[in-house]
């Protein structure tokens, strides 16, 4: 048996090549060390400014207001330490806690006025039904308009308008502005606050339902199934998450109100429709910055749990489907 022979060229070109390539790049399909892709200082040329802009605007400010909530600092001057009195006081606050039930009570309902007209609106527009273009577009113009613009209109209808046209028609509970009713004022601004909130939900849900195949319906359609059986056990279900999304952000923005109860009630009447935000603000022009400070940072704690608890939900809405 004779042996095999490698010709000297392709020999030495095979030793030449390796010695080339390193020790370990011989292996097939081995990843070169010298391959390794780089990162485009571009994107630190984008990111830096951002964090340095992120921490000095956002992230410093909120470590020195809560270092400010354990002092007796008023805004101005000289200050001292005082550990938890004020975190102790804000809890035994009656007009703190107020807000803070009245802020709560009024996100609770706005979110489901909002969702349940909005869905509604969406299975409307999404339906065979005529003119459903130019109906969107009207629909979506409340998004376009200044919080702050659409409660002086809306104040002007509730104060102005309305009672004239209840005096025109006789109709007494239209004569008085319910702005300056305690008992029935929040009721503005929760329906102004929908005016201004359906349009973005109802966005959410049209996109939503027009991803759900026409096979469903279409299978529903020869079982015989009624439209409300239809909206119950098939829109329902596969629109689920675009609900969760909608309450999760709603709920989120109707904690913060600010702009639209100033322009209707400034927090009135009397004390009745004042906010969270609102409490906190008026304290920083009030003199009780150190105060309202530690009520700011309750008021952060509470949001970050809930966004916790919503997450979580999320979650396990996510792992079901």
């Amino acid at each position: 048996m004779t042996t095999p022979t490698i010709p000297a060229a392709a020999a030495t070109g095979s030793l030449l090549g390796n010695a080339e390539r390193g020790p370990t790049d011989h292996l097939a399909g081995a990843p070169s060390r010298r391959g390794k892709a780089k990162t485009d200082p571009v994107y630190y040329l984008f990111l830096i400014p951002t964090l340095i802009l992120f921490t000095l605007a956002i992230t410093l400010p909120a470590i020195l207001g809560i270092f400010y909530s354990f002092t007796n600092f008023i805004g101005f001057g000289d200050w001292e330490l005082v550990g938890f009195t004020n975190y102790i006081a804000v809890f035994s606050d009656p007009a703190i806690l107020s807000s803070y039930l009245f802020t709560f009570g009024f996100s609770i309902v706005t979110v489901l006025i909002v969702n349940a007209i909005a869905f509604l609106l969406a299975v409307a527009l999404t339906s065979r039904i005529r003119l459903k273009a130019p109906l969107r577009a009207i629909f979506v113009i409340p998004m376009v308009i200044s919080g702050i613009v659409i409660a002086f209109v809306f104040k002007y209808l509730f104060s102005n308008s309305l009672p004239a046209l209840g005096a025109a028609t006789g109709i007494p509970w239209l004569q008085e502005s319910i702005l300056a009713n305690e008992n029935l004022a929040w009721i503005g601004i929760v329906i102004v606050t929908a005016w201004q909130s359906i349009p973005g939900a109802l966005l959410i849900y049209i996109a939503g339902l027009l991803s759900i195949p026409g096979e469903v319906y279409e299978a529903a359609d020869i079982d015989g199934a009624s439209t409300w059986v239809r909206l119950r056990s098939i829109t329902l279900p596969l629109v689920a998450g675009y609900v969760l999304i909608n309450i999760i952000l709603g709920f989120k923005g109707y904690l913060n109100a600010y702009d639209i109860i100033v322009g209707l009630t400034a927090g009135g009447p009397g004390t009745a429709t004042r906010s969270i935000a609102m409490t906190i603000f008026t304290g920083f022009t009030g003199g009780d910055y150190a105060y309202q400070m530690a009520n700011a940072t309750m008021f952060f704690i509470i949001a970050v749990l809930i966004s916790i608890l919503q997450l979580r939900i999320s979650r396990g809405k996510a792992a079901l489907s």
